[in-house]
């Protein structure tokens, strides 16, 4: 058994081997750039990404041609809302979103601010969950946008995507998913859940960093994006750029891997997850942290109340663990999810996020439980 323990897979995850060895031959032995379309190694390259483009539609129940690739998630949380504000700005200027959303989400809120948009910032439950009453009860004339993460990064609280897709599809608005944490973990069908836009990542389902893709239904003729990203138009005029022809190899696979292995993944994540939950809830003064009926596979937030928990961060030195999303750890400030679902400072300070993967072993988490088990009872002596 490696130490330390990587249980951060909501951060990144390994590149699968299997996706390694397809993207191997696009970096050197066949180099082109699919933009090039006067010879082979341009046909080549623009085949590869024709071919990943179908993959990934594939796992979504989209079509091929409602797939843009960006440079990640982020990218397409930029294009997706900044696209539409600038397009629908005749219609109006309201958006709706959720505090718990990642920082690639609020951020943009924050920038479109200053551009005239009005923000509507919705607080969930202390279980994380958000109601379709807060939504409808937010909903003005002039809102042109619902963004609504999937499932969240820190507690992996899924959100009741199809009947806002449903809600938002009735009031004729455009509807957003952040479904970064969720693609490759539970079942997506877009069509069904009446999504218009969805954010994905490829490091996030073992494909490549550095990649991603923005889906956009093609059969809501209300729906039109502005592109944020000039020079060249490529991916139909929406994201303009060389395209990363062996990221977009690896996304694609990735997706195939997920497609075929979702389920069985899914089941023996959650056993695990289970077991180490089960675990460290032996431990006095420790509670879970969202809702755990409606959560993804892999995800556990656990709150060790009664330690200091930068103390316990850095003491868990055999397991790679986090306190929220990579994008803020570096941030002495608590999680802005827990703090969103009315955690108290003290324990919020205290909480950690373990997200296990398709890699990790029983051994591992009879081992993490353990030590975690240890640090801590050094830590109140």
């Amino acid at each position: 058994m490696k130490l330390p323990i990587y249980l951060d897979y909501n951060a990144t995850t390994p590149v699968d081997t299997r996706v390694l060895q397809e993207m191997l031959p696009w970096f050197s032995e066949n180099f082109g750039n699919a933009a090039s379309r006067s010879h082979l190694y341009g046909w080549k390259a623009e085949e590869a990404v024709a071919t990943a483009r179908q993959q990934v539609a594939h796992l979504l129940h989209a079509n091929d041609k409602e797939i843009v690739f960006t440079s990640g998630a982020t990218e397409a949380n930029n294009l997706a809302l900044k696209g539409v504000f600038e397009a629908l700005a005749h219609k109006g200027n309201h958006i709706i979103t959720i505090a718990t959303e990642h920082k690639a989400i609020l951020d943009v809120c924050e920038h479109l601010k200053h551009l005239g948009a009005e923000i509507s910032l919705l607080y969930p439950d202390n279980q994380g969950q958000i109601s379709l009453e807060q939504i409808q009860g937010a909903i003005r004339p002039s809102t042109i946008l619902v963004s609504a993460m999937y499932a969240n990064n820190e507690t992996g609280v899924i959100f009741p995507i199809r009947a806002i897709g449903a809600l938002c599809q009735q009031h004729q608005i455009i509807f957003h998913t952040d479904a970064t944490q969720a693609v490759g973990k539970i079942p997506i069908d877009v069509q069904n859940d009446h999504i218009d836009l969805l954010s994905l990542s490829a490091h996030k389902l073992y494909g490549a960093k550095g990649v991603g893709a923005l889906y956009i239904n093609r059969k809501n003729k209300n729906l039109h994006l502005v592109a944020q990203m000039d020079g060249g138009k490529h991916e139909r005029g929406l994201r303009s750029g060389t395209l990363n022809v062996p990221g977009i190899v690896s996304l694609g696979t990735a997706c195939v891997i997920a497609q075929q292995e979702m389920q069985s993944n899914a089941q023996s994540i959650a056993l695990l997850r289970d077991v180490l939950e089960n675990g460290l809830l032996q431990i006095p003064q420790t509670s879970v942290n969202g809702n755990t009926q409606c959560r993804l596979p892999h995800v556990s937030n656990i709150a060790f109340g009664g330690v200091d928990g930068e103390l316990l961060l850095i003491s868990l030195h055999d397991i790679a663990v986090s306190s929220g999303s990579a994008c803020t750890s570096a941030s002495v400030l608590p999680s802005h999810v827990l703090k969103a679902m009315g955690v108290a400072d003290q324990l919020a300070y205290s909480s950690i996020r373990f997200s296990l993967g398709k890699y990790t072993t029983e051994e591992e988490i009879l081992y993490t439980i353990n030590h975690v088990k240890e640090v801590i009872a050094k830590l109140q002596q």
